[in-house]
């Protein structure tokens, strides 16, 4: 995904985006510090346009390479992230990273917590869980088992499902190189919901048809999380990425 989403974010990085972001001095008591947890099906670079802005204002971001094989996996990949913080950490999670973030989030550097069109769940929940408590949408219902058992979206429904907003180009590319989901991380149950106790923060995509807005504002409501929509897709935290740079700067400030 790498190779595919830097020249996007290349692109979508303009001049005045760039403009926007030149501040490098932090507001008083602001965490300083980011870590960025992608989702399912992609990988870390999906977060580069956000964490490009977010370092040209002066914040130390991170963004973790979930090995995608089992929930204690990338909870454990987020844990070492967390580790080389220093001080006061804003955790955020798109999509499946949300899962994670609500198991990692305990980690006592963790000031707040922001979910991107994230799956949210509570104590002894997995994400199998959540996929059936909801409307069953086009992403879903395109993802499928390989000889493995392993996860992936339909290649020919991914770019209408997941990235409807990005070029068709670049929709298909990632569609063709996925990086799968073990099933085991799927059914994986969190026995931590960092959310309870932690402020929290949601973006919901309102034309998300991967976890259905509804749905969105379901887990956002049942945090009693602070929200922001975005008229985006999935990807949303690509193409409106100075809306969701915006609300992870909030909750930077979050007490």
């Amino acid at each position: 995904m790498q190779s595919v989403v830097l020249p996007l974010a290349a692109a979508l990085m303009s001049a005045t985006t760039l403009a926007a972001a030149h501040a490098t001095e932090l507001p008083e008591g602001a965490a300083h510090n980011i870590v960025l947890v992608h989702g399912a099906f992609v990988d870390a670079s999906s977060w580069k346009p956000v964490a490009d802005i977010l370092t040209k204002k002066g914040y130390t971001v991170t963004r973790v390479e979930n090995p995608l094989t089992s929930l204690a996996a990338d909870v454990e990949a987020t844990a070492q992230a967390l580790a080389k913080q220093r001080g006061k950490t804003v955790l955020v999670g798109h999509s499946w990273g949300g899962v994670v973030i609500t198991q990692a989030g305990n980690d006592p550097k963790v000031s707040a917590l922001v979910y991107v069109s994230a799956f949210a769940p509570d104590v002894g929940q997995s994400l199998a869980d959540l996929a059936k408590s909801g409307p069953v949408t086009e992403g879903a219902a395109a993802i499928h088992p390989d000889d493995k058992g392993n996860l992936y979206i339909d290649p020919k429904v991914f770019p209408s499902a997941v990235a409807a907003d990005l070029p068709p180009q670049i929709a298909q590319s990632l569609a063709n190189h996925q990086l799968p989901l073990s099933h085991t991380a799927f059914e994986a149950p969190v026995d931590a919901a960092a959310w309870h106790h932690k402020p929290t923060f949601y973006v919901i995509s309102t034309k998300d048809k991967v976890i259905a807005p509804e749905v969105q504002k379901l887990f956002a409501a049942a945090m009693t999380a602070q929200t922001t929509e975005v008229a985006g897709s999935h990807a949303s935290l690509v193409v409106h990425a100075n809306e969701v740079a915006a609300a992870i700067e909030k909750a930077t400030l979050a007490k």
